[in-house]
């Protein structure tokens, strides 16, 4: 694909091996770089998007799922970012398929807390009527991260937050020992509690969380 050809050539010419050691110490060695920041990631990224407009609108979710599989992270987030990109709008039913195989590829907490927020939680707004059997799947998974994305999910909801399904899922995984976990409720429900204070608070204070989910919780609560 001539994306693709593109954006890997523009970002091998823009390779730092300073930064690129540094980026994969940061993420405990899981992942190769090209040692590109943010701003100039995107600066190249989004003139090719521009540049090649026809033929991402027609391929973008094999372009993306083709990133994914990728060694570098940062196509793993460009990957990420046509999918927020050209779903808006544009998703199908089975479209949770693909969100899933993001979710548990490559997964770390840098891609999935993405995919969750705008993927998973845009999806779940799209097709409400899902919502009940993708959590409840995603939330009873031996995979961790899916497990995460069904905490956090509702990111980006405020006020039309479903708290009930939030608490359940906080209580539900309350007494895990991952520390993605315990660190997802209390982000969570500290991002619902800039809508409603009072009633998170009421929340933790009568249920068992683990300690970093508390703190986390409450941190800007009190």
């Amino acid at each position: 694909m001539s994306f693709i050809f593109q954006l890997e050539a523009a970002f091998n010419q823009k390779r730092n091996e300073e930064n690129a050691f540094q980026m994969k110490k940061y993420m405990k060695n899981l992942f190769s770089f090209y040692g590109i920041k943010t701003d100039e990631r995107r600066f190249i990224f989004y003139d090719l998007l521009k540049s090649n407009k026809q033929e991402i609108a027609e391929n973008y979710r094999v372009i993306a799922l083709t990133l994914l599989k990728k060694e570098y992270r940062e196509l793993h987030y460009c990957g990420i970012e046509i999918l927020i990109k050209n779903f808006k709008k544009n998703y199908q039913k089975d479209d949770i398929k693909l969100i899933e195989i993001f979710l548990t590829t490559h997964s770390w907490w840098d891609s999935v807390d993405t995919i969750s927020k705008y993927l998973l939680g845009q999806y779940l707004i799209e097709f409400p009527n899902e919502t009940e059997k993708v959590i409840e799947r995603f939330s009873n998974s031996n995979n961790m991260w899916l497990n995460r994305s069904a905490i956090l999910f509702q990111l980006g909801y405020k006020k039309n937050t479903n708290y009930e399904l939030l608490f359940s899922e906080c209580l539900k995984h309350s007494q895990s020992k991952e520390f993605f976990i315990q660190k997802a409720i209390g982000w969570a429900l500290r991002e619902y509690g800039s809508v409603n204070p009072n009633l998170v608070l009421n929340f933790v204070n009568g249920n068992d969380l683990k300690p970093l989910s508390r703190k986390e919780a409450i941190r800007k609560l009190i």
